[in-house]
């Protein structure tokens, strides 16, 4: 087939193809699809179906992540070579991707929506899930890239009250490291164990443990929880029987221990209970009992270093702790109940403002009532009469209907255990054993028929199963037309690439002989050349070289005569070619337009025949 080219060329008509509706509501299910997926250049109307469902299947593929050794490279307004070898990668990708959907390439380019929607389903599906993977990794790296170079408002005054509080735990670190209230003298005796080198640094820190009756068993006092360690057992003399005389002994040796030890120059590091609110700066109840048990351990704490001080000033510091307790107690108890009288004013104006709009409600009524007597005084008595009749027969109509429905409802459940009743005395009786068995085999029967019709059903089924994969496998005319086209279109290519490359053969062809001709021309102006001289010396070498010159001249001649020959015969024969061109050129355009004839009586037939169908039914 000739490509016509010049002014005579007509592009060949495209085919008619049948817009399939199933097939345009699986393109528009994808683009949804794909536009919920994220693929939002499938919205743009300017694009072909295939540009956008290829466009979508390349995104939602390279999306997933998967490692595939194939260059998914989608261009818009691709070639039909560009377009195939696409759709053939894109097949190959699948099975690696472990899709459970077959695809063929003819299928992309022939656009058949119906095949390719569970594929671009399942690609969107993988597509969203990888996302959601990556989603939280994703988030918290553009977080720690966007934390780099900026700083939101919340973490300038994070950073700020971070300062504050490590300023704060640092000072109450230093308020409460450990003070060293006494040092041991350089020339007090030597502890020997290691139990009373403890104690004894204990002390040094203003901590009394006292110790246990007998070696190895420890019990804790009630009140001032006094351990008594056995390692300083020989310091006393003998073990006490009862609890005051334990209590001695062990101050005894407790003021032995001290006997060796000096008060520090400072002490620096006691602190009070006030000092350590200021500190915390914190006002809360929790705070507040915690600084009250400080207090108390330490006024405790003071009045065991110093017996001989306890009495009054002790009970006095008791009886005000406790009134603080109480102070306290009780302010809790006024806040509780300030919070309640507040709840409860707010809901007496809740209720207030409920009662304001009660009565505008009620005042409001009173108005339509006094207008409705007014307009009843006005109308027509005896219509009123009648209106009040028919609504009294109305409410009375209800309230029959009502009656009469719960009489109906009693009637049945009656009727009905009636039923059951007889039903149990026929089986107690076995009258209803027959029709049982009567029951049973048109039960077996009709079951028996429904296998039968099962069976004949599944074997239909599977003999449409086969006659529709015949017919899936006989190419449908919309695909014959797009493998027409596509046909076309590779033959263009090709006969445009072979008209070019024909061309190209045949300048070569003309610049070689044209190059055979000057290299002869050359070589005999150069023999001319060099025979020039010698032949001028004598007239008989002068007269042999004239002879030669016309037998060369004679020779250009009878080549001209053989190549002006052989040009008319190439003239003749492309006259004869142009001749044959012009008469295929006019059968085609014959053809042509019997074609478009033949499609216009075709459309006529059918509109006929749809005429005729509708006149007949």
């Amino acid at each position: 087939m000739v490509v016509p080219r010049g002014q005579e060329y007509q592009a060949p008509q495209e085919v008619e193809t049948r817009e399939d509706e199933e097939q345009n509501i699986k393109l528009t299910e994808i683009l949804e699809l794909l536009v919920a997926a994220g693929y939002f250049r499938a919205r743009i109307k300017g694009l072909s179906p295939f540009d956008k469902v290829v466009g979508g299947m390349t995104w939602c593929i390279t999306t997933c992540s998967f490692d595939i050794d194939v260059d998914l490279l989608f261009q818009e307004n691709s070639t039909i070579g560009q377009k195939i070898a696409l759709t053939e990668k894109i097949v190959s990708v699948l099975p690696k991707m472990k899709c459970p959907h077959r695809l063929e390439p003819h299928q992309i380019q022939g656009l058949d929506f119906i095949h390719i929607f569970p594929v671009v389903q399942w690609l969107v599906k993988r597509a969203i899930e990888t996302r959601e993977e990556t989603g939280d990794y994703i988030r918290s790296y553009s977080i720690s890239q966007f934390q780099k170079t900026h700083r939101l408002p919340e973490d300038d005054e994070f950073m700020q009250r971070k300062e504050k509080a490590i300023k704060a735990v640092t000072d109450i670190f230093e308020v409460y490291k450990p003070q060293r209230k006494y040092k041991r003298q350089k020339g007090a005796e030597e502890l020997l164990d290691e139990e009373s080198k403890v104690h004894a640094t204990l002390l040094e820190y203003g901590r009394r443990y006292g110790f246990s009756r007998q070696a190895g068993k420890t019990e804790q006092a009630e009140d001032k929880k006094i351990v008594v360690p056995p390692g300083l057992a020989a310091a006393g003399k003998a073990e006490p029987c009862d609890e005051d005389d334990l209590q001695a002994a062990e101050e005894l040796r407790i003021k032995t221990l001290m006997t060796g030890m000096a008060a520090m120059a400072t002490e620096e590091g006691k602190l009070t209970a006030s000092t350590v609110g200021q500190i915390v700066g914190l006002q809360s109840d929790e705070i507040k009992q915690i600084v009250s048990e400080y207090a108390e351990k330490q006024s405790e704490l003071s009045a065991e270093e110093r017996p001989e001080r306890l009495g009054a000033a002790q009970q006095h510091r008791r009886k005000v702790a406790s009134l603080n307790k109480q102070i306290l107690q009780k302010n809790k108890l006024l806040e509780e109940l300030q919070a309640k009288c507040t709840d409860l004013q707010a809901k007496c104006t809740e209720a207030k403002k409920t009662l304001t709009e009660v009565k505008s409600y009620s005042e409001k009524l009173d108005k339509e009532l006094a207008a409705l007597e007014t307009i009843e005084s006005q109308a027509d008595s005896s219509v009123l009469q009648s209106l009040r009749a028919l609504v009294a027969m109305n409410e009375n109509l209800k309230s029959q209907e009502q009656e009469f429905k719960a009489h109906c409802r009693e009637e049945m459940e009656r009727l009905q255990q009636s039923i059951e009743n007889l039903k149990a005395e026929a089986v107690e009786n076995g009258e209803e054993q027959e029709p049982n068995k009567i029951i049973e085999q048109q039960y077996k029967t009709e079951k028996d028929k429904l296998q039968k019709i099962r069976l004949l059903l599944a074997r239909r089924n599977r003999e449409i199963a086969i006659l529709q994969r015949k017919i899936d496998e006989v190419p449908s005319r919309a695909e014959l037309t797009q493998y027409q086209k596509r046909f076309i279109e590779l033959y263009s290519q090709v006969s445009a690439t072979h008209k070019e490359t024909k061309q190209f053969f045949t300048l070569y062809n003309t610049l070689d002989d044209k190059k055979v001709y000057l290299e002869k021309e050359v070589n005999l102006l150069n023999s001319i050349h060099d025979n020039f001289h010698q032949a001028m010396s004598s007239s008989g070498s002068r007269e042999q070289f004239l002879r030669q010159m016309e037998q060369i001249v004679e020779g250009i001649k009878q080549n001209r005569m053989k190549m002006e020959k052989k040009k008319q015969e190439n003239k003749m024969r492309r006259d004869q070619l142009n001749d044959e061109y012009l008469e295929l050129l006019e059968k085609q355009r014959l053809y042509f337009k019997t074609v478009k004839e033949f499609k216009e009586e075709c459309r006529k037939n059918e509109i006929l025949l749809s005429k005729l169908k509708t006149s007949s039914s």
